[in-house]
């Protein structure tokens, strides 16, 4: 059951919500049943939090996902739809018309591009930029300090749903400080080292080693990342 409440325009929250006192919210936001808001958060126009899964048949992930829990200072902008069973990190982005599904992370500090999908468990580092129209595929590992650019997309079924019943599904790997160019293409399972960087438009297919340079399709290591590049140096 959702209930009006006096806080917003059209703000509905339902039951067993925990939400601090200074929130601010936008009109017509909804909030179901059970999420947690920490102080000092604001949730725009039209969020809505605490969405719960709706599967097909076939998915094994039935089952209670728990909470959806916001910590302090959380931004969720216009139109995002987090779920239930996700958890965002202190200071975390959320952009507009945004999608963070169940069983998810994402860190502090890090944001949410505008249009990017976070699927089911996914974990999403400290400090991570994921720009505009991103798919972050189910199983994926973004370490802290990942760059993430615009229109990247990863992929996590090398059959595309043609698997035996309960083969694993493997999300990519960015491991931390990797830096991944505008509409890229990760396949399945792949592993981009350390403070690696994935040209735009490249299709990667292999592994990428650490501070690895990488480009084409499918994409070959053409240098090394130097010294000055290093993150170290940008902070």
């Amino acid at each position: 059951m959702l209930n009006p409440d006096s806080r917003a325009p059209g703000l509905l929250l339902g039951e067993d919500v925990q939400i601090a006192d200074d929130v601010s919210f936008g009109a017509g936001v909804i909030v179901h049943a059970g999420t947690i808001v920490g102080a000092g958060c604001t949730i725009e126009d039209r969020a809505l939090l605490g969405k719960r899964p709706r599967l097909a048949r076939s998915s094994a992930a039935h089952g209670d996902v728990g909470r959806l829990q916001i910590a302090e200072g959380v931004t969720v902008c216009s139109g995002a739809v987090v779920f239930a069973g996700a958890t965002l990190g202190e200071q975390a982005i959320v952009g507009d018309q945004s999608f963070v599904r169940e069983r998810s992370s994402v860190g502090a500090g890090s944001v949410i591009g505008r249009g990017s999908v976070v699927d089911n468990d996914v974990t999403v580092g400290a400090r991570v930029r994921v720009q505009s129209n991103v798919y972050l595929t189910a199983f994926t590992i973004v370490e802290d300090d990942v760059f993430v650019g615009p229109g990247v997309v990863t992929t996590n079924d090398d059959t595309m749903a043609r698997h035996p019943p309960g083969a694993p599904l493997l999300g990519a790997t960015l491991r931390r400080a990797c830096r991944i160019g505008g509409g890229a293409v990760l396949t399945p399972g792949v592993e981009i080292g350390e403070e690696a960087f994935v040209a735009a438009g490249a299709l990667v297919t292999s592994d990428v080693p650490a501070r690895a340079v990488v480009m084409g399709a499918p994409a070959r290591v053409v240098r090394d990342v130097p010294d000055e590049d290093l993150l170290e140096n940008w902070r």
